[in-house]
Order: structure tokens, then C-alpha cells, then sequence
């Protein structure tokens, strides 16, 4: 079986990719930068097949050249893991336009642009399995992180909807919403000096959030919170919590610990 996954080199999408080679799957592993090879090579270390591709998805042209990696494996994609993200701290007024726009292209854009050619594959099919990293942000009013926030209530959204649409072709959508992860989310996301930062991410371990997420996944759940307690009370609650409430709780996280 083969399995694709983004965002792999480092955080939730090494342990999804992790994960998956531990259950026999041969890898397509994509991310941008120097860390993808040395998280290839420990891919390989299950026995499995591991194509890389160093792409930036932020891009059209990368998620492009993704695609065409794939297909000429000749191999159908029977699950994919939509993972790759980045997220940004601070108030909108202060923060920079060309990070938050770039944010916008990888976390949405990026995610419909792969998602059409595995759809398309997977429906011909008439098989395959889809998993897509959202956040419980994505259900909260979230200041100092509003685009982020955004970019992940767009992705649950588009997952639920696909999921329904999808609902007699035999293909299965699951949306994986972890909480704070112990990851270099936060220093990417220039959030070090927060609460959610330094303390918050500790109540999850990623290897346990890609666990979660893949049981879900081949479980054909439509969602899942992942991995702590607090973040599935948090999502189990985040309907029935007044916005203002939950943006209180929100800004306290995301305050940088310096201006308290």
C-alpha cells in the first residue's frame, strides 16, 4: 500500500509518516527544506519503500511536481496524510502580511490543489483513505492567532464537507484536530514567549497525536481530537462556550509572556 504524507520532516507528519511505515506502508514523503533526507532515511528503517520530495506546496509549482513524483511511481495513493502547515503568533495589525499570505497558500490552498488529484484518483478507484491535519483552533475564536485559526477552521470545514460528498465512492475523509503538540510549531510560529508556547505544547506528544490520528483514519471516523484529555474536553465543549469566553481563554495562551 501506498501512503502520502506532507509536512513529513518533522513534528505530527514525521509520526504520521513513522506510523504508517510501522503498519507496512511504502512512503511518498514531502516537505521543504534540509530536514526531509535525514527523516527519509529513519522511514527506511522499517523496511519500506521512501520516495522523497523536497517541494514547497506553499507554491502551485510544488504541489505540482508533488503530483507528478507520485504518478510515476505508477502506484495509486491508498491513503493520504494532508498535513503540511505552518502557523503565525501576534496580533494582525503587527504581523507580516507576506508570512500570514504564505500561510494561507500552504494550509488551504495547497491542501485543495493535493486534494484534487487524490480525490480524483481515489473516486476512479473507488477506494482510499484521506486524513487532514486541522486543530482545535480551527472550532475557537483564537486572537493572536487569527489567520492561523482561519486556515484551520477552512481545512475541518472543507474536510467535512469532502467527507460527505465522498460518502458512496468508498473513499473515507478524517479530519485529525490535535491541541497544543510538543513540536517546533510554536518557535516557527515566533511563539516561544507564550504560554501555549512553552507550557501549553507539553500536554501532547506527537507520536501519540499520529497514532490517534491514523486509528481514526482507518477506523473511517469523520474527526478526531488528539492527544490530550484537555484537547478533546476543549473540543467536545468549543460549541457550547460563548466566543468572548473562549477568546479570553485564547489571548491568555497566546499573550507573549514579556507584556503580562
Amino acid at each position: 500500500m501506498l501512503a502520502l504524507v506532507t509536512g513529513a520532516s518533522s513534528g505530527i507528519g514525521k509520526e504520521l509518516a513513522i506510523e504508517l511505515a510501522k503498519r507496512g506502508d511504502d512512503l511518498v514523503v514531502a516537505s521543504a527544506g534540509e530536514r526531509l533526507a535525514p527523516a527519509a532515511e529513519h522511514f527506511r528503517t522499517y523496511g519500506n519503500r521512501v520516495t522523497e520530495a523536497t517541494v514547497d506546496l506553499s507554491t502551485t509549482d510544488g504541489v505540482e511536481e508533488l503530483w507528478r513524483e507520485v504518478e510515476a511511481l505508477g502506484q495509486p495513493v491508498e491513503v493520504a496524510c494532508i498535513n503540511a502547515g505552518v502557523g503565525l503568533g501576534g496580533l494582525f495589525w503587527e504581523t507580516d502580511l507576506e508570512k500570514e499570505l504564505n500561510m494561507v497558500n500552504l494550509n488551504c490552498a495547497s491542501a485543495v490543489h493535493l486534494a484534487k488529484y487524490v480525490v480524483r484518483q481515489m473516486v476512479a478507484r473507488r477506494a482510499g483513505r484521506i486524513l487532514f491535519t486541522s486543530s482545535i483552533a480551527g472550532e475557537m475564536v483564537a486572537p493572536r492567532e487569527a489567520v492561523y485559526a482561519a486556515t484551520k477552521a477552512f481545512v475541518l470545514s472543507f474536510a467535512h464537507s469532502l467527507r460527505y460528498e465522498l460518502k458512496d465512492t468508498g473513499v473515507s475523509v478524517t479530519a485529525l484536530q490535535p491541541g497544543p503538540t510538543d513540536t517546533d510549531f510554536f518557535h516557527r510560529a515566533e511563539m516561544d514567549d507564550t504560554q501555549v508556547g512553552s507550557e501549553g505544547k507539553k500536554e501532547s506528544d506527537p507520536a501519540e497525536v499520529a497514532r490517534q490520528g491514523v486509528d481514526a483514519l482507518f477506523d473511517g471516523k469523520d474527526h478526531v481530537y488528539a492527544a490530550s484529555l484537555k484537547t478533546k474536553i476543549e473540543g467536545k465543549l468549543a460549541n457550547a462556550i460563548p466566543g468572548a469566553v473562549k477568546a479570553s481563554m485564547h489571548e491568555k495562551m497566546a499573550r507573549p509572556q514579556s507584556k503580562k
